[in-house]
């Protein structure tokens, strides 16, 4: 046996255990970890690699309150809510227990449970829409759980953050029926009862009526597994301008829609990402791949008016400097906030493919390399299986060979999407022989 199998006199919470993790914590950075279990050991070392000092780390809210319900919406865990309300919920809302379920990146979606303890765990916000991935806090029950893919309890002191000392949490993950990768993360949270050797088999047992109630739920609607926030949440109907995956920019306003020329679509598309204005000298520079007069640049602002003054008239850009009359979200800017606050699994699910694709204007050519190349790198870094494969079903994936290892990589051994991956990396290496 490890030694984090061995059974522990007096429990996790037990004082001798509690000041020896204590003693550990106060040596953290300078000393080996010594004193605690392996599986914390090794955590508080992972967690140092991102985190030099554990006073400062803060769990980072990610979801706004509209974000966060449109993806609790579209997750597959929303399908089994009912059953871990019924049988972690409900119990626990006048015993001192919070229960949170998270996805596989270890943000949280549901936090229920005890009134009270719920405010009080605000103060270290372990709320729904915050991240507590090993990566964002450090050493937790749901982080370590997924980091490790099996069932974590980590009681006080053994959490690297000191914020958390005063809690104690039991997490098990909750894997996918038919493809067996992880779905995300069911926990409770609260004081000693929260480690109890039954509060573990509790959330083992309920995890596991969960999964046989999603591969009942598929096998009665006869259909496929449900993608992580699939991109319907994101409607073509949705306000804004968009300009991914298609030749001609679409703006969308209250109920009217407008779908503009190509041309068209890049002089929008830069005055909006210029809510302050562009000169005709700046417009002809970043939407002309060839030298222009500013005349050129007029005639078409002028043709680009008359037709928005039919349409959308509330949208007619303003003249010295050009300029929109108002702001005009664009769902590549949208994408790109998404990746640069780590939420690369909303970026993933808005994002419909590159940014018009076939323009040449100088700043849409550099627009589109940014978001591509960054949404490419976040989804391949953090190397969650369901978030790979959804990546390689874009058109710009098809021949990427080293998404496609990756996927290979990191794809369950038994997963039925394995074969397919596999004959199609043969395929591009196969070609790649021949070129």
């Amino acid at each position: 046996m490890t030694q984090q199998q061995l059974p522990i006199l007096g429990g996790l919470t037990s004082r001798s255990l509690q000041q020896c993790a204590h003693r550990a914590h106060e040596r953290l950075g300078s000393a080996p970890p010594s004193g605690v279990r392996t599986l914390v050991g090794e955590s508080w070392l992972r967690s140092l690699k991102n985190f030099p000092d554990p006073d400062a780390v803060q769990a980072p809210l990610f979801y706004s309150d509209e974000e966060l319900d449109a993806y609790r919406r579209g997750h597959p865990l929303a399908a089994v809510l009912p059953i871990i309300r019924k049988l972690l919920v409900q119990p626990s809302l006048d015993s001192g227990l919070l229960v949170a379920v998270g996805d596989a990146n270890g943000r949280l979606l549901w936090v229920e449970g005890d009134r009270d303890l719920r405010r009080r765990a605000e103060g270290m916000m372990f709320v729904a829409g915050s991240d507590w991935s090993e990566g964002a806090v450090g050493t937790s029950a749901p982080g370590t759980a997924l980091a490790l893919g099996r069932s974590v309890q980590i009681a006080g002191a053994e959490h690297f953050s000191p914020q958390a000392h005063r809690w104690s949490c039991t997490a098990v993950p909750v894997h996918d029926p038919d493809s067996g990768m992880v779905l995300g993360v069911v926990d409770i949270t609260g004081t000693d009862d929260a480690v109890a050797v039954h509060t573990l088999s509790l959330v083992e047992a309920t995890v596991a009526a969960a999964e046989a109630h999603l591969s009942l739920h598929r096998l009665q609607d006869q259909q496929p597994a449900r993608k992580l926030a699939p991109a319907k949440t994101y409607s073509a109907d949705r306000e804004g301008l968009h300009i991914l995956g298609q030749d001609h920019g679409v703006v969308h306003l209250g109920r009217q829609s407008v779908e503009l020329s190509a041309r068209h679509a890049e002089l929008i598309t830069l005055l909006a990402l210029h809510p302050a204005g562009l000169s005709a000298e700046q417009l002809a520079a970043m939407a002309y791949p060839e030298h222009v007069s500013v005349t050129t640049v007029r005639a078409e602002m002028l043709r680009l008016r008359r037709v928005l003054s039919h349409q959308l008239p509330s949208l007619v850009p303003r003249s010295r400097p050009y300029r929109l009359p108002r702001e005009l979200s664009v769902d590549a800017s949208q994408v790109l906030d998404y990746l640069r606050r780590g939420a690369h699994r909303m970026a993933l699910n808005m994002y419909r493919g590159p940014v018009l694709p076939r323009s040449e204007a100088p700043s849409i050519v550099r627009l589109r390399t940014e978001v591509s190349f960054l949404l490419r790198e976040a989804v391949l870094n953090d190397g969650a299986v369901d978030a790979v494969l959804q990546y390689l079903q874009l058109p710009e994936a098809a021949d990427d060979a080293e998404a496609w290892t990756a996927a290979l990589k990191v794809l369950p051994p038994r997963s039925p999407r394995r074969a397919s991956v596999v004959a199609h990396v043969e395929r591009l290496e196969a070609e790649f022989r021949l070129s």
